[in-house]
């Protein structure tokens, strides 16, 4: 039998709104080591984005690395699998790997080519048991950027053809090795079909009309468990119990203020799947939306705020997001709020404000009462159009937008 932790999006270095969050990712780790030993976990997966940008601060790796001795220290048996998310850096998160690979940690970043073809060989790691014996193969796979994967003739999504076939052509490989009594655990970075993220929500960054939609129908029924990360709600995929996302163990937007956080225990014996278990985590800091429906006017936030509770030095303040409605701006509005909350058991991190006006076609409309901050690239461009032409945007021009949009994503991440 073997034990294994998913989780995934640990964004280590973000900061929330200008507020340093070190305390919040300390009090996550904390739970993870305390978690690891009262489970007995056998292996720890973090399925991508460990970091939140591709250059993180020294205080970020110090932070990591520090972990990685702490828990391989004190759980002398236990195996780390870590790999790139498309917030990472591939050649930065492999580079230390001749030390910690010491600490019976190995981390996929970069895929290995030979002739330009993926190494699949050396994106398999083997799980073993708390008796050291190989109890599961693991396909470790990074976030795939062009050029990772081979794209099949004629595909109309090559993106989400290429990591399918990437899929595939890596567990025939693994399937040589594989014993009977031994299960195939998947790793991956992507957006699954069916996935759900919070509407308004763009701190996942994914590909707009879903050009980098995976189905998961890719991880056929060979492969036991499936540990994905890059959507920060925890979830299973398509009613799939074995095809799962562990979720951020922090909310990293106001969207994802309601979302479950922790990890996922996976038991595996006999090569197959045993059970599957969520386990939760409370965040240090919460998120408080005031108010908590839709914008309110400046009076009637006024008045909300003044009945939040007095501060407490001891206890950690929520962040603080304010959504008013307003006939026309106030200039001195964001000087009252900071005056009423100076006192007040919060931390201000945002105004949002929206602006109502009559006689506007429906796509305007939208635009004006939700802000642009909280609207998609394409609904604006959409709205944009139709109020400068007087008619619906043309799928041509959707489609070619949609395309930029992707190589400009990918351009800004390798």
């Amino acid at each position: 039998m073997i034990r294994i932790l998913h989780t995934a999006d640990w964004h280590l270095g973000q900061s929330f709104f200008g507020y340093d969050r070190t305390d919040e990712h300390l009090h996550f780790l904390d739970w993870l080591c305390d978690t690891i030993r009262q489970h007995d976990v056998d292996v720890l997966i973090i399925a991508g984005d460990v970091f939140d940008v591709s250059n993180p601060s020294a205080a970020s790796q110090r932070m990591f690395y520090r972990f990685v001795s702490r828990v391989t220290t004190e759980n002398p048996a236990l195996q780390l699998v870590v790999v790139a998310g498309n917030h990472d850096s591939a050649a930065r998160l492999e580079a230390p790997l001749p030390l910690l690979q010491e600490m019976r940690t190995e981390i996929k970043g970069v895929v290995p080519k030979r002739e330009g073809k993926p190494l699949y060989d050396d994106l398999i790691v083997e799980l073993k048991n708390a008796r050291g014996e190989v109890e599961a193969l693991c396909l470790a796979v990074p976030f795939l950027r062009q050029g990772d994967y081979v794209v099949p003739e004629g595909a109309e999504n090559t993106y989400a053809a290429g990591v399918r076939m990437f899929y595939q052509e890596l567990v025939q490989c693994a399937a040589l090795r594989q014993t009977e009594n031994q299960a195939l655990v998947a790793v991956g970075h992507l957006q699954a079909v069916g996935s759900e993220i919070a509407e308004k929500d763009y701190s996942e960054r994914t590909i707009i009309g879903g050009l980098e939609c995976v189905s998961p129908d890719v991880f056929d029924e060979r492969i036991a468990y499936t540990a994905l990360g890059h959507i920060h709600k925890a979830q299973r995929v398509s009613g799939k119990e074995h095809v799962r996302y562990a979720g951020s163990p922090l909310p990293m937007s106001f969207a994802e203020r309601n979302y479950h956080h922790g990890a996922v225990l996976v038991t595996l014996a006999d090569g197959k799947l045993q059970a599957i278990e969520k386990l939760s985590y409370h965040p240090l800091v919460s998120l408080l939306s005031v108010p908590s429906g839709e914008a309110v006017s400046p009076g009637e936030v006024l008045e909300l705020l003044s009945s939040l509770p007095p501060r407490e030095e001891e206890l950690p303040a929520p962040y603080l997001e304010i959504k008013v409605l307003l006939a026309e701006p106030e200039p001195m509005f964001r000087n009252e709020v900071e005056e009423l909350v100076k006192d007040k058991q919060v931390r201000l991190a945002r105004i949002v404000s929206s602006y109502r006006k009559e006689s506007v076609s429906a796509s305007e409309e939208k635009v004006v009462e939700e802000g642009l901050e909280a609207m998609d690239p394409l609904q604006i461009l959409k709205a944009t159009f139709e109020k400068t032409y007087q008619t619906d945007m043309p799928k041509e021009m959707v489609e070619l937008f949609q395309e930029a949009c992707r190589l400009t994503d990918l351009n800004d991440n390798e």
